[in-house]
């Protein structure tokens, strides 16, 4: 093992694997490239907070107005990510992601992040069954019922979202330093599956969370570059979408398209973590008090006007704007409940 390096233990030797010495060499080239940048943006958002609750208000950038008034698009979308119309989501967890994959959504998103509790053993199986489903030798059977649960031939495309840049990974350590999760997440991912999607005619692609700023787009575009040079593989290759969920990017969607326009297909309106960001950073301001969250809808002026400026920036820039998760999932068993939870998804997306 490497000395500068320490990993909390694996138990299973199958998903001990996937962390191989390679592998892990290449998480802490990354962390040792980038993390310093990381810590810097993150002390940058405690800076800005400072400023907000003194009474700034944030605008779009003078400073980048070339950039948004300036013609140019992003690089390319690949030909399996041309069709977003329906997207799933949910934990990396083994049949969910068999069934998610095999539900006739255009994707899937494998979420590390939101949907996952960041534990070790949640976060090692994960990157684990991930790798399996990469390799189409996925399967489950349930234990209670005896179903076996396999993948389609044509199942739906893989997007890994990564934790975002605030949390830490708390399970390897470098230099007795927690390395982010987001450069775990990519590292790991990435290092175990990009020739198999290759060779698939496919690529890795990442949904990206939890940005304020393009500075912070600007650093996940350095990371995508430095991995396409060491690895070999056409620039480009690799692909982004990113959630605008706060208050703050969706002052700079031009500039972050701008930052990632090699490696990004569009942007997604991430509308809960969008009204938390709201929230938490009008914290101190009266005037930004919001009622109950079930009568904060897409209808309400501020949300329109963010998902309407995301479609309009993304249009301009030729890729593609996604509309926000709904929460409602079917209701098995009772058809009443069921028509009703489907109903409100038909309603928000309209």
């Amino acid at each position: 093992m490497n000395p500068n390096y320490k990993i909390t233990t694996i138990e299973s030797s199958e998903i001990k694997e996937i962390f191989s010495p390679q592998c892990l060499e290449f998480v802490v080239e990354l962390h040792n490239l980038f993390n310093s940048k990381r810590n810097f943006l993150l002390e940058e958002r405690q800076n800005i907070q400072k400023k907000i609750d003194s009474g700034w208000k944030p605008d779009f950038l003078e400073e980048t107005r070339s950039v948004r008034e300036s013609n140019w698009t992003i690089l390319s979308t690949p030909d399996d990510l041309l069709d977003r119309r329906v997207e799933i989501t949910g934990p990396p967890v083994r049949k969910m992601i068999i069934n998610a994959l095999n539900s006739g959504a255009k994707t899937f998103m494998a979420d590390f992040e939101d949907s996952l509790s960041p534990t070790w053993k949640n976060i090692t199986e994960g990157q684990y069954y991930l790798n399996l489903a990469n390799k189409r030798a996925i399967d489950f059977t349930d234990s209670n019922s005896g179903k076996e649960y396999k993948l389609i031939n044509n199942p739906a495309v893989l997007i890994v979202r990564p934790r975002g840049w605030h949390l830490p990974e708390k399970n390897f350590l470098i230099n007795n330093e927690m390395t982010s999760g987001a450069l775990f997440d990519f590292g790991v991912y990435f290092f175990n599956n990009y020739r198999t999607l290759l060779e698939d005619g496919t690529a890795p692609y990442f949904y990206l969370p939890k940005m304020e700023n393009h500075r912070e787009a600007r650093l996940w575009s350095e990371i995508f570059k430095f991995t396409e040079e060491k690895f070999k593989i056409p620039k480009g290759i690799i692909k982004s979408t990113v959630l605008i969920e706060t208050i703050l990017a969706a002052f700079e969607m031009d500039e972050i398209l701008y930052e990632l326009r090699d490696n990004i297909v569009g942007l997604n309106c991430g509308r809960w973590d969008y009204i938390f960001s709201f929230i938490k950073r009008f914290r101190n301001n009266k005037n930004f008090l919001l009622p109950n969250r079930s009568l904060v809808s897409m209808r309400v002026h501020f949300m329109k006007s963010y998902s309407e400026l995301l479609i309009q920036t993304c249009h301009k820039r030729r890729a593609h704007a996604i509309g926000g998760m709904a929460a409602q999932i079917p209701i098995k068993g009772d058809e009443e409940k069921n028509k009703k939870s489907l109903q409100k998804v038909y309603d928000d997306k309209l």
